[in-house]
């Protein structure tokens, strides 16, 4: 039996490697992010289904119903930081177990509910907050299980959501009209439970490199304190991070100085190239590197993870990413809830305009898995890829108005779901690049940039209906999806250069504190010389011609 036990804690115990693995245990982890995928996201977009089958139970209006994904969605995006708080204190394994349970208990009450304010409760609130406990967990421990893959990885798992939208929804409806809606629900729930088992797979990482002879003398990793820490310790010299130990060097030159061998140009120049690398990878926020380098030993904070991290709002490439997602979002969901409209009063038949949303799905899901390629085979900055998709995307969101007929929103759905594949793969696991973050504070930071994007989930669908009320045309829904993604790329287009501002002014700053103490230590004042230039100098000639 204690061997059956001590087995099974060694097969889900933490994962340490001296290296990001690209591979090993996160493979079963991109399989229980491929289905986390299809049971929420993947059920939230074929929730349609029953929108005529409430309005007609509860004798609602269409705008009434609608509140219950709109609800779900702002929950599920607002409460980001209570689920990067919690995987982070707990762990991302009972945490996405728990928000499993969640999911399933809302999405069964559903089917029992009586009246549409209370799915406001069960399908909004409830599964809301489940789907947040498991989305942002497991994408984040996926993104730290690998490196060089991270992108391909995460472009197919994350196409979860559009097999769901093929396989799902067909069969949902399917099973609606043999069992009716309610008794659908109590499926959906009990097939939603299988997120439980996605969660208790999800086995943390730890990097831990080699430990060298040159390594073993200075900053040794301090020791886990505690179970939930060892769960979600990352270590500060990980290689998935890149970012080196500056203090480590500095602390090198300055035992190279003590013992009497100065660093001669060539290992100064190295330095400051480290320097400005490291700089470039990660601008942290409050503290500068001439403390590091004083206090090599000392872990910052504590060496305690923390919870949530609010002090990235200090950092203005990240204001900017996170302007970008806020603005961006109100093009992700709008498109889909009124391009079938928008097709029909453009002459189309109904039973015609869902091939119009089959097109967008088997679009977006081409773009995810080609983006993904195209990131991890070629040598693109992924953060101008995804600028260029924004912007295209905010052209295309245009053409929806323009198009008269059938074939032109075919082909523009097609560009949209395209397009739409490549930013929504990469604009979260985004976080964990050097040009916006990296993989070292996006555990704490992904839950405020998610909470930041909550309000567009919220107010994108109604804003398009009030404008669509307001003109009669379903056009106009577009066109604010438009403008909002045209904001996003602005801001977007920002994060860089603001990122290498800041590592600049840094650098500056540093350069200007440490000089004098170098010129002190380089140029050491020689007393022969000073002494024969007071012995040469012409006062002192003149008081020996006057003696």
């Amino acid at each position: 039996m204690m061997g059956l036990l001590s087995s099974m804690k060694g097969c889900m115990g933490p994962n340490v490697y001296s290296e990001v693995p690209d591979g090993g245990w996160g493979w079963v982890v991109a399989v229980a992010f491929f289905f986390v995928e299809v049971f929420t996201y993947g059920v939230i977009k074929s929730f349609g289904i029953f929108l005529q089958d409430l309005m007609a139970e509860f004798e609602e209006t269409n705008s009434r119903v609608s509140w219950v994904l709109s609800i779900c969605v702002f929950i599920m995006a607002f409460t980001a930081p209570l689920s990067t708080v919690m995987s982070n204190r707990f762990g991302y394994r009972p945490v996405v177990m728990v928000g499993g349970f969640l999911i399933s208990l809302g999405t069964i009450s559903s089917g029992f509910a009586t009246s549409i304010n209370e799915m406001y409760i069960t399908v909004g609130v409830v599964s809301g907050l489940g789907y947040c406990l498991t989305f942002l967990p497991t994408i984040t421990i996926l993104s730290q299980y690998f490196d060089r893959r991270r992108s391909i990885v995460t472009s197919i798992a994350s196409s979860g959501e559009c097999v769901a939208i093929f396989a799902l929804a067909p069969a949902f409806t399917a099973i609606k009209d043999v069992i009716g809606w309610r008794y659908c629900m109590v499926v959906i729930g009990v097939l939603q439970m299988s997120v439980i088992g996605c969660g208790a797979v999800l086995r943390p990482i730890i990097i831990k490199p080699k430990q060298t002879d040159g390594d073993s003398s200075s900053s040794p990793l301090k020791e886990p304190q505690g179970k939930y820490e060892l769960e979600n310790e990352l270590t500060i010299n990980s290689v998935d991070s890149g970012v080196q130990s500056l203090s480590g060097s500095r602390a090198n030159l300055n035992n190279g100085s003590q013992e009497g061998a100065s660093p001669d140009k060539k290992s100064l120049a190295k330095a400051e190239e480290e320097e400005q690398r490291a700089c470039l990878k990660k601008a942290e926020q409050g503290e500068g590197h001439g403390k590091a380098a004083a206090e090599p030993s000392e872990p910052k904070g504590g060496g305690a993870p923390k919870l949530l991290d609010f002090s990235v709002l200090r950092d203005g490439g990240f204001v900017c990413y996170s302007l970008f997602g806020l603005f961006a979002t109100l093009g992700f969901f709008a498109p889909q809830l009124y391009v079938m409209e928008l097709g029909v009063s453009r002459g189309m038949s109904r039973d015609a305009a869902p091939a119009l949303l089959s097109t967008m799905a088997a679009a977006e899901i081409a773009g995810r898995l080609s983006v993904g390629w195209l990131l991890t085979r070629l040598p693109l900055r992924k953060l101008n890829v995804l600028l260029l998709c924004t912007a295209l995307l905010a052209g295309v969101l245009v053409a929806f108005t323009l198009v008269p007929d059938f074939w032109g929103l075919a082909a523009c759905c097609a560009l949209y779901g395209y397009l739409l594949g490549t930013v929504c793969s990469t604009h979260i696991p985004m976080l964990a690049e050097d040009d916006v973050l990296g993989i070292q504070r996006m555990p704490s930071a992904v839950g405020v940039y998610v909470c930041i994007q909550s309000f567009s989930g919220l107010a994108g669908p109604p804003l398009g209906g009030v404008l669509v009320d307001k003109t009669g045309n379903y056009g106009s829904a577009f066109y604010s999806c438009a403008v909002g993604m045209g904001l996003g790329a602005l801001f977007l287009g920002l994060v860089r250069p603001l990122k290498l501002g800041l590592c600049r002014g840094r650098r500056k700053g540093q350069s200007a504190e440490s000089s004098p103490s170098r010129s002190s230590t380089d140029n050491p004042v020689d007393f022969l010389d000073v002494d024969l230039a007071v012995e040469g100098s012409p006062a002192k000639s003149n008081d020996q011609s006057v003696a």
